[in-house]
């Protein structure tokens, strides 16, 4: 069986949403169900919702075993290996990370079907932050999509910059490279120095 890089980019991005959903629902102190539970919807719920809407039925995850055996095996591994006290920075890393590599699939996904460039913009940001929407809901937290932090307009940005690339034909591996990196610096600088999008409401005295 051959294996592409777009393949492998999915089994990371699955990983890494496994994690970082096993880790949330760890600092909630759930039971093990509620752990692998939480690891699941992170992991799929992106691509399930992408994949309904654009009509790809059975979903993804239903026709590849290798997808549910993925995110088990992150799930194992972080309730078993897991003896880090830095959740926080820890969930940033795999959430930032899952981002960049789930808008490249999701984005991949729509040229292949032939949508315009806005729908492929699109279907990428929904790929990379619904399972987290599902995540913090679930764990009855405000989602961090409809925070002011810098979120879903960096999944937008590198979409864009690896749409651009791939426009002009630049060798595909290296605008995949490009447009993962870009969307997990553009988290790290954003967070790093407190950057976020305009605040609407009133500071509290």
């Amino acid at each position: 069986m051959t294996i592409n890089f777009l393949q492998v980019i999915d089994i990371l991005g699955t990983a890494a949403f496994a994690v970082s959903g096993a880790r949330s629902a760890m600092q909630k102190r759930l039971d093990v169900f509620g752990v692998v539970a939480i690891s699941f919807a992170t992991a799929i719920g992106g691509g399930t919702l992408r994949d309904i809407l654009i009509g790809s039925t059975p979903v993804a995850w239903l026709r590849n075993e290798t997808t549910v055996l993925v995110i088990l095996i992150s799930v194992i591994a972080t309730l078993f290996f897991d003896s880090s006290s830095r959740y926080p920075k820890t969930l940033f890393l795999f959430d930032s990370l899952g981002l960049g590599l789930f808008t490249l699939v999701g984005i991949e996904k729509g040229i292949a079907a032939e949508f315009s460039p806005g729908i492929c913009l699109a279907l990428g940001t929904i790929t990379a932050c619904f399972g987290g929407v599902i995540r913090d809901v679930l764990l009855n937290n405000v989602p961090v999509i409809f925070r002011k932090e810098i979120y879903a307009s960096a999944c937008f940005t590198g979409g864009l910059l690896y749409y651009f690339l791939h426009y002009f034909s630049v060798y595909e591996t290296l605008a995949q490279i490009v447009c993962i990196a870009s969307i997990v610096c553009i988290r790290v600088f954003a967070v790093r120095y407190h950057l976020s999008l305009p605040s609407f409401y009133k500071q509290e005295k």
